[in-house]
């Protein structure tokens, strides 16, 4: 593919037929696994040590950082992709920062050192400032009025995460942690008051679809490290094997679920669209938490962490049941028909935390609870005709 020396930055249309992926954003979410690998062993890390309360924090301040980046990225070229040059060069700047972040992860993991995360923040916001301003640019009215809100905002949050470099680890750092998140939530909100930013249904569910993969594929290669120490460790295989087909069962239900209909349908607006994507944080760090909690369970079977194994087992089914409940109030309920299919997810998630107190058998009771959902929600789909609601079929039409 040959890029365009320069392009005019205007929107592209929102029922573009055939959009998809392209190569550039799929080279951004690779870079990605870099940063959610960082993210997830310093949360193996810190659970092994038995600092639950500081790696929980950490874990949740780091992925806001991950996930916030790529899904500012993600909605501006749905609506602006120009692929010029200047885009390009852009774009790569800003996966140039998703590095010097994942980079900066161990040692704000750590010992809240967050300079190095910071300066690649930095490097990425500057890039997608760039971005919003080109877009402006080309712009009038409204349009040009969201870009400016957009920039605007960037920068100032931007400016808050330099600002916090000199608020001293303790009390008040993770309060100003808050306070920024909230301020950078509330940028679209701000900006897309009055004129909304074309982006395009289908690209969208495609990209969080991509995204979610890359979380899950942290988790298989979990399972795959228990393989591997179940081959290394005879003494634990027992112990091991089950862990990682408990493991394994989790990712391809975790997979199953979320692909089990396409939601762009239910994508029609920002009213739908905004919470459904902020949602999707929950989503993304209790997939990739899966993962850790995996490697968890595999260091507490071969005595290498202080846990006891129920608090090792809850490393795995809490952010399962976080997963499979956020996924029923974000996919499921829009497509479920009737109390039955609807009860589904939520008792699956609950019959799943009641697996934690079970020890050893916890993580594999968890896998086949997990399979059983899949199971029970095919089996309904094909006596009720299951798909998404008419309202949904005909979002997508329009």
């Amino acid at each position: 593919m040959t890029a365009s020396t320069l392009r005019r930055m205007t929107p592209r249309r929102r029922d573009e037929p055939h959009r998809a992926a392209t190569p550039l954003e799929l080279l951004f979410d690779l870079c990605f696994v870099v940063a959610v690998a960082q993210a997830g062993s310093r949360l193996v890390h810190a659970l092994a040590e038995d600092h639950a309360g500081h790696g929980a924090a950490g874990y949740v301040f780091t992925f806001f950082g991950i996930w916030w980046a790529w899904m500012n990225f993600s909605w501006f070229a749905s609506a602006y992709d120009t692929d010029d040059v200047p885009y390009r060069v852009a774009t790569l700047v800003q996966i140039a920062g998703v590095l010097v972040f994942a980079a900066g992860v161990p040692s704000a993991f750590d010992r809240s050192d967050w300079l190095i995360s910071v300066i690649g923040y930095v490097i990425m916001r500057l890039a997608l400032t760039f971005q919003w301003l080109r877009a402006a640019r080309a712009a009038n009215g409204p349009a040009r009025r969201t870009a400016l809100v957009y920039a605007a905002g960037v920068v100032a949050c931007q400016l808050g995460w330099v600002g916090l470099l000199w608020v001293p680890a303790g009390r008040w750092q993770p309060v100003c942690f808050v306070v920024l998140i909230v301020a950078e939530l509330s940028v679209p909100l701000l900006a897309e008051r009055g004129h909304t930013t074309p982006w395009h249904p289908e690209h969208i569910a495609e990209r969080y679809g991509l995204f979610t993969l890359i979380v899950l594929g942290e988790t298989v290669s979990a399972a795959t490290l228990a393989v591997q120490s179940a081959l290394d460790e005879h003494d634990a295989l027992d112990r091991l094997l089950p862990i990682a087909a408990g493991g394994l069962l989790i990712v391809f239900a975790a997979w199953w679920i979320y692909f089990a209909v396409p939601i762009h349908g239910h994508l029609r607006s920002n009213r739908q669209a905004i919470p459904w994507g902020y949602g999707h944080y929950a989503v993304f760090a209790s997939a990739a938490a899966i993962g850790a909690g995996i490697e968890v369970s595999v260091e507490q079977a071969v005595g290498a962490t202080r846990l006891d194994v129920t608090a090792a087992s809850a490393a795995v089914t809490v952010p399962t049941a976080v997963y499979l409940l956020t996924l029923w109030l974000l996919h499921a309920r829009h497509y479920k028909r009737g109390p039955l299919q609807q009860a589904v997810l939520p008792v699956t998630s609950v019959a799943v935390l009641a697996v934690t107190f079970t020890g050893r058998a916890a993580v594999p009771c968890a896998g086949v609870i997990c399979a059983l959902a899949v199971a029970v929600g095919v089996t309904l789909a094909a006596r009720t005709g299951e798909g998404p609601s008419d309202e949904a079929e005909a979002g997508a039409e329009e």
